[in-house]
Formats: structure tokens, C-alpha cells, sequence
């Protein structure tokens, strides 16, 4: 079913010395772009309040940035095998800053539709995590690829920074200022990289045309079954992160305001950020197959008891960290599982797909959830309910895919 990698002479230590902190930089940057991609979400509730936004107008402002940060993947991952992460972690931070700054005039004058282009711009901040699986994977050896990229995935730890201190910052210093700051963070991250940020010696340039690259990575059967499952584990995750806050401030509006709706965003985020380079060590380790298997499980499980709706409290907070941490450990068991069953020249191209799929699974649930929900019970009951249903069909299809093994097997 998988195509094998080809084989190529083991990267010593000594050539490989410093991809920690490179990985790390690389981490960082992620950060501060994933702050970026959400800074909608956090303050949806103010965007509604101000221009008069109905459920549907709230769930399309809210999944836009996801969607283009998600097929912008595919592009930017293709092009990392070409240009390096370096060159492209530095694009895409100064491409993200214009975007930051269209979204703060849209909300200043309300206009509803500027605030949609603004949103659409602010998906490339998203594309930047295509840039850094290839980058990250190419400073260690396979055996430890899946540590890579679970640290690199720790970036996404942006979207608990936008959820805490983007309601904060504007309530503290005014929506403008919030904005100026999250765009010159960006800035201020792009001339780091340009400055600190270096490839592997293991890299070498692919200079294939960007369609064929592509083409050739749709091929794989690999792509398409990393792509689905990642887009249930990763696409769950930025479903969860941009539609929480709008979900608890609805079902429990008496006990959850906008700024404990965003502590919770944040605390969730927390819990998968911390969650996915444990995925990847015990991929590396046990292998991907029976980690994607525990992360699909307890998302099922755990997604059948928020359909509940339970009354807000200590069941619901430890709930949903529970869910954040099962799918933290599957999105670092997917991207261990692409590594060693992909080429060589080939893993930016596939990661871009995978994470394009990824950011595909976060756009439509949130659509989902704003047309299935019943005012007459205030409640997202049908929604939930099937994303029981396409985690447990994932669940089937985890099972039936060929693992490629553990460390040192």
C-alpha cells in the first residue's frame, strides 16, 4: 500500500550537529505565524457584536483563513523542496503582516466583507507549517524524524497565544495596537530567520516545476492515507481551536464569558501542543500505526461525551484537554509515518499535501456545526455527532494500513 523511501547514506552527528536549535528557531516562527492565522477567531464574538453577524456569516469568517492556509500547503511545501525553509519561513512571516494589518482596518470600520478579504489574505500565515516539516525532518536521522516534526508541530502553540492574549491585549491597549503588535512580531520573526535560520547539509534542492512536483506526490498512496488521517487529527484540532470559543460562550453563556472562553481555547491548544512531540517520540519508538490508533480512538470517545453537552464544569475542561492531547499524539504520529514512507525528494511535497488536508479538515466543521445548530435546544448535538462518525470510519481505515515499523526494528 505505502511506497518505500529511497534509501540514502545515514547523516552523521557531527553534520547534523545544531539541528535542535535550528528546529527550535523554526518552532518559533511557527509560533508567531499561528498567532496570526487565529487572530480572528479570539475576538469573533466583538466582530459579531459590531457589524450584526448572523451564525452563518460568523462560521465563514472564522474557517476562510483556515481554508486558504490549508490549500496554500500544498504550494509552499512544494516549494520548500525547492527553495529551502529558510527562504520560505521569511516569505511567508512578511507576506503575514499586511494581512494582520488589512484585518485591523476591516474591524475599525466594520465592513463585513473587507474583514472576509482581510481573512482570506491571513491564510498564508497558515501555510508556514508545510515550510517547516521538510526543514525540521532533514536535521536528524529517520529514526528521530518523528521528535522533529513533533517539536516543530509545538509551534501551533500559537493559537493558545492568540486565544489568551489576543482578547487581552485588545481589551488592554485597543484593537488597533493588538494588531500593530501581532504584524510587527512577524516582522521582528522574519529578519531572525533571514539572520539565524540555516538548511540541513543533508538538503539538497529539488528543482522539479512546482505542477509535476505535485502531480508526483498525489501518486502516492502514502499522500492520500496521511492526508486523510491528518485531516480528522490536525483538521479536528483547528476546528476545535477557531470554534471553541464560539461554542462555549453559546451553550454555557451564563458560566463562560469571552475572556474564559479564551483561557480554555489556550489551555486546549496547550494540551495538543505538549501532546504531539510525545506522538512523535512514541511513533519513533512503537511505531506510528498503534499511536494513530490510541489518538483516533479517544478522539471518538471523547467527541461521543462532549455530544452530551454535560454541564460546564470540571467534566467539560478535562474533556476537551483530553480531546486536544489525543489529537496531539496523532498528528505527530502522522507526519513520523510519512518520513520513512516517502522519498527522500519527495517529503515537502507530500507534507504540503498532508497539511493542506489537515487545514481542510479544520475549514468545514465549523461550517458544519454553525448550519446544524438548533436554537430551539441550543445545541451542536447532529455536529458532534458526526464527527463520531468520520473518526470512527477513520479508526477502520488506521487499521488497515501497513505500519513501517519502530526504531531500531
Amino acid at each position: 500500500m505505502m511506497t518505500a523511501a529511497t534509501t540514502s547514506p545515514a547523516p552523521t552527528s557531527t553534520e547534523l550537529r545544531g539541528g535542535l536549535a535550528q528546529v527550535l528557531l523554526a518552532t518559533l516562527a511557527s509560533t508567531i505565524a499561528f498567532w496570526a492565522w487565529m487572530s480572528i477567531s479570539p475576538l469573533q464574538k466583538t466582530y459579531a457584536t459590531e457589524m450584526g453577524l448572523d451564525e452563518g456569516q460568523i462560521s465563514l469568517m472564522l474557517a476562510t483563513p483556515v481554508l486558504v492556509g490549508a490549500l496554500g500547503r500544498i504550494v509552499v511545501g512544494a516549494m520548500t523542496d525547492r527553495f529551502g525553509g529558510r527562504r520560505m519561513f521569511t516569505v511567508v512571516l512578511l507576506l503575514s503582516a499586511p494581512a494582520v494589518l488589512l484585518v485591523a482596518l476591516a474591524g475599525s470600520i466594520r465592513s463585513f466583507p473587507l474583514l472576509m478579504l482581510a481573512g482570506f489574505y491571513l491564510g498564508v500565515a497558515g501555510t508556514i507549517f508545510a515550510a517547516g516539516v521538510p526543514f525540521s525532518g532533514a536535521w536528524f536521522p529517520p529514526e528521530r524524524r518523528g521528535f522533529a516534526t513533533g517539536v516543530f508541530g509545538m509551534g501551533m502553540i500559537g493559537t493558545a497565544v492568540s486565544a489568551m492574549f489576543t482578547p487581552r491585549l485588545a481589551q488592554d491597549i485597543g484593537f488597533l495596537p493588538t494588531h500593530l503588535v501581532i504584524a510587527a512580531a512577524l516582522v521582528v520573526m522574519a529578519v531572525l530567520v533571514w539572520f539565524f535560520m540555516r538548511e540541513s547539509p543533508q538538503w539538497q534542492p529539488n528543482n522539479e516545476k512546482l505542477v509535476p512536483k505535485v502531480i508526483g506526490a498525489l501518486k502516492l498512496p502514502v499522500t492520500w492515507e496521511m492526508a486523510f488521517l491528518y485531516g480528522i487529527v490536525f483538521g479536528g484540532f483547528v476546528a476545535f481551536s477557531t470554534f471553541l470559543p464560539k461554542y462555549l460562550t453559546t451553550i454555557y453563556p451564563d458560566q463562560v464569558d469571552a475572556l474564559g472562553a479564551g483561557m480554555r481555547t489556550a489551555l486546549f491548544a496547550a494540551a495538543a501542543v505538549v501532546a504531539r512531540p510525545i506522538g512523535g517520540v512514541l511513533a519513533d519508538r512503537f511505531g506510528p500505526k498503534v499511536i494513530s490508533l490510541i489518538s483516533l480512538g479517544g478522539i471518538v470517545s471523547l467527541a461521543y461525551i462532549v455530544g452530551q453537552q454535560p454541564a460546564e464544569g470540571i467534566v467539560t475542561g478535562v474533556t476537551f484537554i483530553l480531546m486536544a492531547s489525543a489529537m496531539g499524539l496523532g498528528m505527530g504520529a502522522v507526519f513520523a509515518w510519512i518520513g520513512p514512507s516517502t522519498p527522500k525528494e519527495k517529503v515537502g511535497a507530500v507534507s504540503g499535501v498532508v497539511a493542506a488536508a489537515g487545514g481542510l479538515g479544520g475549514y468545514f466543521p465549523p461550517l458544519v456545526m454553525g448550519a446544524t445548530y438548533d436554537a430551539a435546544t441550543n445545541s451542536y448535538h447532529l455536529g458532534l455527532w458526526l464527527l463520531v462518525l468520520v473518526g470512527a470510519f477513520a479508526l477502520v481505515v488506521a487499521g488497515m494500513l501497513r505500519d513501517v515499523g519502530r526504531k531500531g526494528a
